[in-house]
């Protein structure tokens, strides 16, 4: 009979032993675990003013590969979730001010209008300001899947590795920050749950 065991876990990383779980569906576990379920990310950037050396291009597309902290348990339904839905979406505004040297404007400098969704980190370097130049801008974060960017992706690493004995592998998953490495697994094993059910719905379909 398959079973999950959990053999270790801390706040960046779990391993769960599979036993007897078809190779196929641990697998595909896995490939979800690391892209398939949904995080925030900055996915629009308004530039209000930038003065300093990073392009404006530059600095979207750095603030977007910040990790945010998400929380799933504010939405239902995740596998049927709109994710371009303008309602599941979060504005965060960075202004660093004016600075009469030179300094880096970190992530804890961004102000988010949710008290959950901000950058998983304070001390995240964003860009370096020399004295006189400054950077004011409106980023919006959406909920998104890796299989869309590697921005959206919930983990660092998930892999799936055969032990010695017989129908047993180990699943490691390593978060990003963004949720939790034990969340990402249960929301893992929803979404396989979810596809598998559509695929079995088509399948039915051309049986009629």
């Amino acid at each position: 009979m398959p079973s999950l065991e959990v053999i270790s876990k801390d706040k960046e990383k779990i391993s769960i032993k599979l036993t007897d779980v078809p190779l196929q569906y641990a697998n595909a576990l896995r490939r979800i675990c690391l892209n398939g379920v949904p995080v925030f990310a900055i996915d629009t950037v308004d530039i209000v003013e930038n003065t300093s050396v990073l392009a404006d291009e530059g600095l979207a597309h750095r603030l977007g590969l910040i990790p945010l902290k998400t929380d799933l348990n504010e939405f239902k339904n995740l596998a049927d979730l709109d994710l371009n839905d303008s309602t599941n979406r979060v504005m965060l505004v960075l202004d660093s001010g004016d600075s009469t040297e030179t300094r880096t404007v970190l992530s804890g400098e961004m102000s988010s209008e949710d008290n959950f969704v901000k950058p998983i980190s304070d001390k995240i370097p964003i860009v370096a300001l020399a004295p006189g130049q400054k950077i004011k801008v409106e980023a919006y974060a959406r909920l998104g899947r890796g299989i869309e960017h590697a921005k959206w992706n919930s983990s660092n690493v998930s892999v799936l590795i055969e032990t010695n004995k017989e129908n047993e592998r180990i699943l490691t998953v390593e978060s990003t920050g963004a949720l939790a490495p034990e969340q990402i697994v249960l929301a893992g094993v929803e979404e396989l749950s979810h596809r598998l059910s559509e695929f079995k719905g088509i399948v039915e379909q051309l049986k009629a």
